[in-house]
């Protein structure tokens, strides 16, 4: 039956948009330090934001060792974000990453510490 049939659409239009929940109403872009060396390190990094409530998008460059992050900051704070990543091994300028998760980093991986 059409009833059905509308019933189906419906939920597959709610389904697609909880996808672009994440990021929806990020209005805060920040870009700060992030001490780090090379292509892996950048996977690294960006991956620990990823599929993050309240994040849109980050991106690290490795040349400039700066990341810019696009967040709501109703759903994750500035200093959350750099918990973060120092959680996965990469310092910033106000969190740095527990001793044992750097040594654990790859040798490339393993930048100079300030």
């Amino acid at each position: 039956s059409m009833k059905y049939i509308f019933i189906i659409f419906g939920f597959f239009l709610s389904v697609s948009c909880a996808c672009t929940q994440n990021g929806a109403g990020a209005k805060q872009k920040e870009t700060f330090t992030v001490y780090g060396n090379c292509g892996m390190c950048k996977k690294t990094i960006e991956t620990s934001l990823e599929d993050v409530s309240g994040i849109a998008w980050a991106d690290w460059e490795i040349e400039s060792k700066e990341i810019t992050v696009k967040f709501n900051p109703d759903e994750i704070s500035l200093d959350d974000i750099q918990k973060r990543i120092a959680a996965v091994g990469y310092d910033s300028d106000t969190h740095r990453a527990k001793d044992e998760v750097y040594n654990n980093l790859h040798g490339c991986c393993q930048y100079e510490r300030p």
